[in-house]
């Protein structure tokens, strides 16, 4: 309540005031938005945009660009920080509050005049030499919420360790400290620089679109709209905008889940396909870093494909292409996170590469780029890829030109996306992946979950579904991996992950099975949840 009174003091911006005195003598509104502050970790922050120290609003951007100014000032960075947004509401509004902050502490700030794709923000942190970057944006959330990620003078997104350090001057920064920004510090950024990205990531294609292609293409009312359609433009494809999805939107008004690893997000685009006969559906979320898609079957339909079928089928063309070409070069190195497809380990020795696997983040996928040497592309399973190296975090524009260019590469050929698909099975075996995601109540609840986790690494299963499985507790450092709370089960037709949340009480269970004939898979992946419930005890909470 002290924080209230303070805030509906020295708070002058008029929709946080309006929305102060809306909730006045409303203890539970009132508790909700001021009991704590809004977290700040590796991602930055993320949160229900409104008033209050626990909402995303122009003073707790501020606080966080306060504290990144120090952070910057005694790291011996270079001065200056780029800053991307994205179409949700606020965004322009926090990324120039950002602008004007850093400019007071005598930070040069590079901002772009439009909206623009996180990847895009990557390259320009990298482009420029500057010592941060930062995006405002939600990625795939829900039209409420808006976020503040950081990225370090690599192009990458922060680590604990600094994470950690950005922190602390956060914590010393005050919500309503006076700023005089200085116009001579705020540089605006445009067309040149995305065009300059755009040079960069066609310098990763392998083929010209060998067949007429048609696509629908939807960037959920997001930042890939100008990018993705200016490759396919050059690349001859023909593309089908869902215009409904076309033009920004922070009220996802057609999709109000945005994220394109959902059937949801693409059905609008789906039925644009059924009237176009498109050979090819493509959504990129919000800020444009993850991209899915559907495929068209024989029989007219569309089939949804996940990010591990997305990727192996990724990793197979440019592996296969590269090595066609002679550019393939020694030791070919493809960088997955360990909840991604085990599959990338078959495709990887057909072509003498190696699988380097980092912890479930693409953070770590980025990290990892500068210590490749011969860097071919990376994946996770939650649709995000980068094929370059012209970024360091993950990246759908990039990722959109491979997809449209492979789908056209096996249509010369007679076949589609899935044939291909259906072929790579063949050869290495089929598999299947399932994510289940458990959420336990309130602080009872993160108890709980504890003693699950504890209860399976202090009495670990040495045999699943009859057959005798390897033990990893990441916990203990892995392979030079930053320890983490994970474990690990596998055996050559079995993988199964257990990872619980730092932050709320919730376990995630990655399940992946493996079979040489598909009708075995759904049969497996059964056995293997019936294993996980009943032996593992590992069930939602009543």
């Amino acid at each position: 309540m002290t924080n209230y009174h303070e805030w509906l003091d020295k708070a002058k911006d008029k929709d946080v005031r309006a929305e102060l005195l809306r909730i006045e003598g409303n203890d539970e509104e009132i508790s909700d938005r001021f009991y704590k502050d809004l977290s700040f970790g590796t991602g930055g922050l993320r949160g229900v945009i409104g008033a209050g120290t626990n909402r995303m609003n122009v003073y707790t951007v501020g606080k966080a660009t306060f504290g990144l100014a120090e952070y910057i000032l005694k790291s011996g960075v270079a001065k200056k920080v780029a800053i991307a947004y994205d179409s949700r509401h606020k965004s322009r509004e926090f990324a120039f509050r950002a602008a004007e902050i850093l400019s007071a502490k005598g930070i040069d700030a590079y901002i772009f005049e439009e909206i623009m794709p996180t990847p895009v923000l990557s390259y320009t942190v990298r482009k420029l030499k500057a010592g941060a970057g930062i995006v405002i944006t939600a990625s795939h959330n829900p039209k409420e919420y808006n976020g503040y990620k950081v990225y370090n003078e690599r192009g990458c997104q922060i680590t604990d360790k600094t994470a950690d350090e950005i922190l602390a001057e956060i914590k010393k920064a005050d919500y309503f400290a006076e700023i005089k920004p200085v116009n001579e510090r705020i540089h605006l950024l445009g067309e040149e620089t995305l065009n300059d990205f755009l040079t960069a990531v066609k310098a990763y294609s392998l083929n010209k679109p060998a067949a007429r292609l048609k696509v629908v293409y939807s960037p959920l009312h997001g930042t890939g709209n100008v990018p993705v359609r200016k490759l396919f433009a050059e690349m001859g494809v023909e593309t089908i905008v869902v215009k409904e999805q076309e033009l920004p939107d922070g009220d996802f008004t057609t999709c109000p889940y945005p994220n394109p690893e959902e059937k949801a997000a693409l059905s609008l685009a789906i039925e644009y396909a059924e009237a176009n006969s498109a050979d090819l559906v493509l959504a990129t979320d919000p800020d444009a870093d993850r991209v899915g898609i559907a495929v068209r079957k024989e029989n007219g339909e569309y089939a949804l494909l996940n990010g591990n079928q997305t990727g192996v089928l990724m990793m197979s063309y440019i592996l296969s292409q590269k090595k066609e070409k002679g550019v393939l070069g020694a030791e070919p190195t493809v960088i997955k996170t360990i909840v991604t497809t085990d599959m990338a380990f078959d495709i990887a020795e057909t072509y003498g590469a190696k699988v380097k696997e980092v912890l479930t983040g693409f953070k770590y996928i980025g990290e990892a780029v500068d210590a490749t040497e011969n860097y071919v592309m990376g994946m996770e399973e939650s649709y995000g890829y980068l094929v370059g190296a012209h970024v360091r975090d993950k990246d759908a524009v990039s990722a959109a030109m491979i997809i449209a260019e492979m789908c056209a590469y096996y249509k010369a050929q007679g076949e589609t996306l899935l044939q291909r698909l259906e072929n790579l099975y063949e050869k290495y075996g089929y598999y299947k992946t399932e994510l289940q995601s458990i959420t336990y109540r309130g602080q009872e609840g993160m108890v709980t979950m504890s003693e699950i986790i504890d209860k399976i690494r202090n009495d670990p299963p040495r045999e699943i579904c009859g057959e005798k499985v390897v033990f990893t507790d990441f916990l203990k450092g892995v392979n030079g991996l930053p320890k983490s709370n994970v474990l690990r089960f596998k055996s050559e037709n079995i993988r199964l992950i257990v990872r619980p949340s730092g932050t709320e009480p919730k376990l995630k269970i990655y399940y992946q099975v493996k079979s040489k004939e598909e009708k075995d898979l759904p049969q497996k992946m059964r056995d293997l949840k019936l294993f996980v419930a009943e032996k593992l005890g590992v069930c939602a909470a009543k």
